[in-house]
């Protein structure tokens, strides 16, 4: 098991990318504390996680909240003492707060304090707990919009999600090169297309599947096992020495 008596944190866990990892991480010896905003989709996600890891918990938290990470910090140092593995997948996208009918310049604050923010302060939070043993590895999650421009399938110039997720690139690489004497290691991961609750209305709709489909030279869209692979290789030893770093896992998408 890579993870054997590993402590990880999965934000997000509810859903997508975050669960499939959370139940990965389990699966390869981890305790894992899956955290989300609705609840009840944590502790669906726990439910599974406990199959291989009983000595795992689920917790409610809106990660944009400093207050809620500073609660959770303190018990997971109370209840495993440690941290070894953060994953933060928590985020949203203009689209899933537009249906709310909010104004464009809400759902840009919202979109930045989740994804942005959010990230930013479960690291604060956690890496604390790291730097008592000088080890451990965070892993955030980008997209490919945080690597290049898209001028279609997400929304027009001024949707706040590809500048939140290039921002996280960016965090990524200054935490990484902070940390290194600490031997905490900071990488990223730039998923393309994936079949997740944030990219449903785009693969539920036929034609805009087979298009998307036809855009990537493998063929199709990206699973939430294949991104919670890629942050299984960069959670274990298997990646030691790697840091800084962005992985893409887009299909060969941007290869083009």
């Amino acid at each position: 098991m890579k993870l054997r008596k590993n402590i990880a944190l999965v934000t997000g866990a509810g859903s997508g990318i975050g669960r499939e990892t959370a139940i990965l991480f389990a699966k390869e010896g981890a305790s894992v504390i899956s955290i989300d905003l609705n609840y009840s989709k944590a502790l669906d996600t726990l439910d599974e996680v406990n199959l291989y890891n009983d000595s795992s918990i689920a917790l409610e938290c809106d990660v944009s909240q400093s207050n809620d990470l500073a609660d959770i910090s303190l018990l997971v140092q109370e209840k495993y003492g440690t941290i070894d593995v953060v994953f933060n997948a928590a985020g949203t996208h203009s689209r899933n707060l537009s249906a709310n009918n909010s104004l464009p310049e809400e759902i840009w604050d919202r979109v930045i304090e989740v994804n942005l923010k959010g990230t930013y302060l479960v690291n604060y939070h956690f890496v604390p707990l790291m730097l008592k043993n000088k080890s451990g590895s965070i892993i955030n999650v980008s997209s490919i919009m945080g690597l290049v421009g898209y001028a279609d399938g997400f929304g027009v110039g001024f949707d706040a999600y590809p500048p939140s997720k290039g921002a996280i690139i960016q965090l990524t690489r200054n935490l990484a090169l902070d940390l290194a004497k600490n031997n905490i290691r900071v990488n990223c991961i730039c998923p393309g297309y994936v079949k997740t609750d944030l990219t449903k209305s785009l693969h539920e709709n036929p034609g805009k599947l087979k298009e998307l489909e036809s855009k990537h030279p493998l063929g199709r869209l990206g699973t939430p096992l294949e991104v919670a692979q890629t942050a299984l290789f960069l959670a274990s030893n298997d990646s030691s020495f790697i840091t800084g770093s962005s992985i893409v896992v887009d299909g060969g998408y941007t290869a083009q």
